[in-house]
């Protein structure tokens, strides 16, 4: 069974159905012993960084991701579930991450008097299809097989996917990259780092492509 962390945020019954579409068992849960005794977790989002930060505390939801991560088990980001991941975000001030990926989440800046990019045809947010491209790495963390280099498979090269953001992340460590995305700017549109994976796309909005890594995640979760 696959936990979907339910803190008031985020498009949590369409990832719950895409599971479900590709036959997977899903819960929509806020519950931490049942979040613990999932075989796979899902940390899905949508909306304002600091937000769902505040929810995920108010929930006691915090150290609960935290315990996920430290057993090993398979964890999914999604969108803003990318995001929170990291040691902080430029949304609306300055907030605070998870900081279990280290980097941090900035806005693209299109057309602006400060911005080195004038470029008419990219719109903020970043809303739509786009082709994601293969990090060169992408199966390989530190000189070892990443248990998540299946998440890909049956997933060609510049497949595209749904996005729907205004801001993007930037890490530290280019070996957690996985994949990046061509938007005025190449930004990260996916990672990996133990038993995480997260991604800045939709996968239950992209229909073929993003079924497919569901199911990946969702098979790799019953190994």
């Amino acid at each position: 069974m696959i936990a979907i962390i339910d803190y008031g945020m985020g498009n949590l019954r369409s990832v719950q159905k895409g599971f479900e579409r590709v036959g997977h068992e899903a819960v929509v849960t806020n519950n931490p012993q049942e979040i613990l005794s999932a075989d796979g977790v899902v940390l899905p989002g949508v909306g304002a960084f600091k937000d769902c930060m505040r929810n995920l505390e108010n929930g006691r939801l915090i150290d609960t991701v935290y315990k996920v991560i430290e057993n090993g088990k398979p964890f999914l980001g999604i969108c803003l579930g990318l995001q929170l991941l990291f040691t902080e975000s430029e949304e609306f001030g300055i907030h605070k991450g998870l900081d279990i990926v280290k980097g941090r989440v900035v806005k693209f800046s299109f057309n602006t008097p400060n911005s080195e990019l004038q470029t008419p045809n990219f719109k903020v947010p970043h809303m739509g299809w786009n082709s994601i491209k293969k990090s060169g790495q992408w199966s390989v963390v530190s000189g070892q097989k990443n248990q998540f280099s299946s998440i890909y498979e049956g997933i060609p090269d510049n497949s595209f996917f749904y996005f729907v953001h205004s801001y993007y992340v930037i890490p530290e460590d280019d070996d957690v990259i996985a994949s990046t995305t061509d938007y005025g700017v190449e930004f990260v549109s996916s990672i990996y780092k133990d038993n995480i994976f997260a991604c800045q796309f939709h996968p239950e909005k992209s229909q073929e492509a993003g079924l497919k890594l569901l199911k990946n995640f969702g098979d790799f979760c019953k190994c």
